[in-house]
């Protein structure tokens, strides 16, 4: 999920705080006019503790309680540059907008653009934002893990099965099913995992503890024999799910926060992401490579089938290519901004991509471009999944809804737009190029 370790008031990330507790919270109220334009400032926030501020569905916490007036997101974090986010006199959030000159207690909404494509099914149900996504293969059934502390299954129509998982422990962070699909772990913001059989709805045994802080993520081995969990505490612990008990000493992983841990399709080691690094270990928890590149937090990755690469994305607005054996980089993908979560379709030719922006973008790993247009959620997006047979994509946020989205009529759909390309230059009059002849025409480049 997202979030990134925060330093000072105007670089934290509203994103961190979907699952962390807080001194106080500021919901915006109705029934009065936001601070004026103009009325806003520059200096750096007082230090005041932590601090949560909310205006539903965005929330951001702050190690430092802003002076009324100062400036919450950062540069590129709301869809439009000409957007800011900030804090009034009485702890309420709201927007100020550069190209209206106007302030506004609502978040501005991405336009859609006439004949973009829409999801194949909406699917609601959770109160609050959605943090983990997972697809079931024997079913194609699709799980979705939320703040509001419930985890659910539902069909690809919208119908839920069965009753909700219901957690005491606060809003989750992530969810990982077992290799045998008969049980699910989850990870909250009191730092403990939670084990669940799926069919019987009831969780086995007690909490397991051991964490410091909220659980940011969760992958259970190929094998089935362990499950790997990342926190804000900066270190990864390594389960029995017969037992719920550690099967070594914690990982400190010395990048912070640890947003994803994903284990090697093949289980003889596992990657780390967090702060501006990946890190690589061995199966038995030795540090292998430390991978550098990324400008700024790691928040998802992904392996290949066959274990030779790596793909991350990050904050720095980047998804990139690795070679795992060396952590050389290989490839650069550039469109989003804030990236959140991504995932491989089963064949690997595309890899998909979820963000702060508001989109899911799809992406041809034969010639690295983007395919066709992002496809639009209403809100910040933070979780991504394909659907077994590589025919949907799943996606959720802070918007509390799954979209699920058809791969193959975004794909027809780009080809199509090809198409028309094609066509409509292939009735363009044809100019003759007269020869250039360069012992007698000087040619001259202004700069």
């Amino acid at each position: 999920m997202l979030y990134k370790e925060a330093k000072s008031s105007t670089s934290t990330r509203r994103g961190e705080a979907l699952l962390h507790s807080s001194t106080h919270v500021a919901h915006r109220t109705n029934g009065k006019d936001p601070p004026p334009y103009g009325a806003q400032h520059l200096q750096e926030a007082d230090s005041d503790g932590r601090t949560q501020y909310q205006d539903d569905p965005i929330v951001i916490t702050s190690f430092n309680r802003p002076l009324p007036g100062v400036r919450l997101d950062e540069p590129g974090d709301l869809v439009d540059p000409k957007c800011e986010w900030h804090i009034s006199p009485l702890g309420q959030s709201y927007f100020l907008n550069h190209n209206t000159r106007t302030t506004s207690w609502k978040k501005q909404k991405p336009e859609r653009p006439a004949g973009s494509l829409t999801p194949e099914c909406i699917i609601e149900g959770h109160s609050k934002s959605i943090s983990s996504l997972v697809y079931l293969e024997a079913s194609c059934n699709v799980m979705s893990a939320s703040a509001d502390g419930s985890i659910r299954q539902w069909k690809r129509d919208a119908e839920p099965v069965r009753q909700p998982l219901e957690s005491d422990g606060g809003g989750i962070g992530s969810i990982a099913v077992s290799p045998d699909e008969i049980m699910v772990v989850c990870g909250n913001v009191d730092g403990r995992l939670r084990l669940w059989n799926i069919k019987e709805g009831s969780m086995i045994g007690d909490p397991w503890e051991g964490h410091d802080a909220a659980v940011k993520c969760l992958d259970w081995s190929p094998n089935a024999l362990e499950i790997a969990s990342g926190s804000e505490d900066g270190t990864i612990r390594r389960w029995n799910p017969d037992t719920g008990r550690q099967i070594a000493p914690p990982i400190e992983t010395s990048h912070g926060w640890v947003f994803t841990v994903k284990y090697s399709p093949q289980g003889d080691k596992f990657i780390s992401g967090g702060n501006g690094a990946i890190c690589v270990w061995s199966r038995d928890g030795k540090l292998l490579i430390k991978i550098k590149g990324h400008d700024n937090t790691v928040m998802s990755m992904c392996w290949s089938k066959d274990g030779a690469h790596i793909f991350s994305g990050s904050f720095d607005h980047t998804i990139r290519k690795w070679r795992a054996i060396d952590g050389k980089e290989l490839v650069v993908l550039r469109g989003h901004i804030s990236v959140t979560s991504l995932c491989l379709t089963p064949d690997e030719r595309y890899i998909v991509s979820v963000s702060y922006d508001h989109s899911v973008r799809i992406w041809d790993l034969k010639t690295n471009q983007p395919v066709g247009d992002p496809l639009l959620h209403d809100d910040e997006v933070f979780a991504v999944v394909m659907s077994p047979d590589g025919k949907y994509i799943a996606s959720a946020g802070s918007g509390k809804k799954i979209f699920v989205w058809s791969l193959e009529a975004a794909l027809e759909r780009h080809e199509g737009a090809d198409d028309d390309n094609a066509k409509l230059k292939a009735t363009q009059p044809r100019v003759a190029r007269q020869p250039i002849v360069r012992n007698l025409i000087p040619i001259h480049i202004s700069r």
